[in-house]
């Protein structure tokens, strides 16, 4: 049986002195060519479904022959989890400076060019090696800058740190009121086939201030210069959000279902040595510029009537709005609906809401995507 091995990471200090420690689980991967894998959840505080997720898959695994090494980071942010409102949680944003949690990492803006004319004599495996080593030591002079980073940035870096060490990084989120969802990058749109997720947004192959988008992008920058001077190699690493449905919400049956569908990809890329196939499900995808926010065109109190994660047809009712202030009047009532066909995603969590409050989000232009 195979055992994770306990350990921490120091994220920052508390103004009374105390450190910010996120636990850490690694399970030590027998052969060293096998794909590395980094997987965290609960940057925000209110999206505890990642942290079961993780404890499924841990359990999971210890009845598993484990190839590569794979480090878990759950409960990733203390200051957000933390962060409590009466009976909810915040930990959206950073309290401080007002940031989201997950913009906070680090944009390398590397020089390709430059860094690839000094690098190109090596061979790719030697390449990669040295092209890690300079995001990791990038990200270790950012936490050391003389004057210094804010508190939500050094959470970021630290945790972006451990996700450039390894081949595989997986970001576990939540949404408010959501269905499960996936944002895959582009040019690995085809690993969206064995998560156990019925949607998927495809997003560009650039940064946009996301874990995966940190992630990734410094290597698809390096794999198209590359290629432009006639040497191609397929990305060396893959990065992923997976939305695991609605925030403040723990199910541990469901976690289940995602964990397998995790484990059904590590088997596909060789870090476990079983065969694990994807759950028989349909799969949906659209682009992420066909992913709409629809907002509130006036105040008031909402019924949400579109169900999240089923279409809803052009002209059906997306939200009911009451105005109570305007009763015996005509505005007391308004239904809003959409003029196009689409799959509501997600939508607030509140149904009190101010004018331009974003309602829903909505995939429009949906396509099938094969199965494996």
């Amino acid at each position: 049986m195979t055992k994770a091995i306990q350990s921490s990471v120091q994220v920052g200090e508390l103004a009374t002195g105390q450190a910010l420690t996120v636990p850490l689980y690694s399970f030590i991967g027998s052969e060293s060519s096998a794909p590395s894998v980094y997987i965290q959840a609960n940057v925000h505080g209110a999206e505890v479904q990642g942290n079961a997720v993780i404890y499924q898959l841990m359990t999971l695994l210890e009845g598993y022959q484990v190839l590569g090494n794979i480090t878990f980071a759950p409960l990733a942010n203390p200051l957000g989890i933390n962060q409590k409102s009466g009976e909810f949680t915040l930990g959206r944003f950073d309290p401080i400076t007002g940031v989201n949690w997950n913009r906070e990492y680090f944009d390398h803006q590397v020089d390709v060019q430059a860094w690839y004319r000094e690098h190109q004599h090596l061979t790719d495996n030697a390449l990669f090696q040295a092209y890690r080593s300079m995001l990791v030591e990038a990200c270790q002079k950012r936490l050391a800058q003389p004057f210094g980073i804010s508190t939500g940035h050094r959470l970021a870096v630290n945790l972006q740190t451990m996700a450039h060490q390894a081949d595989i990084v997986l970001d576990l989120h939540t949404g408010p009121k959501s269905c499960k969802h996936l944002y895959c990058p582009e040019y690995d749109i085809d690993a969206a086939r064995y998560f156990s997720i019925p949607y998927t947004l495809v997003i560009p192959n650039s940064f946009g201030g996301a874990m995966d988008e940190a992630t990734f992008c410094p290597w698809w920058q390096l794999t198209q210069y590359a290629a432009s001077q006639g040497r191609d190699f397929s990305v060396p690493v893959s990065a992923f959000t997976l939305e695991l449905a609605s925030q403040e919400r723990i199910d541990l049956d469901d976690a289940l279902v995602d964990a397998k569908g995790i484990l059904a990809y590590l088997s596909y890329r060789g870090v476990i040595a079983e065969n694990v196939s994807p759950a028989k499900m349909a799969r949906f995808a659209c682009y992420l510029r066909d992913y709409k926010k629809c907002h509130a065109p006036k105040a008031g109190l909402i019924e949400y009537c579109a169900v999240v994660g089923e279409p809803l047809a052009a002209g059906q009712p997306l939200v009911n709005i009451l105005r109570i202030d305007l009763y015996g009047t005509d505005q007391a009532f308004q239904a809003i609906s959409l003029p196009m066909d689409c799959v509501p995603i997600l939508h607030f969590a509140s149904a009190s809401v101010h004018q331009g409050t974003e309602l829903y989000k909505v995939m429009t232009k949906v396509f099938a995507l094969p199965s494996v």
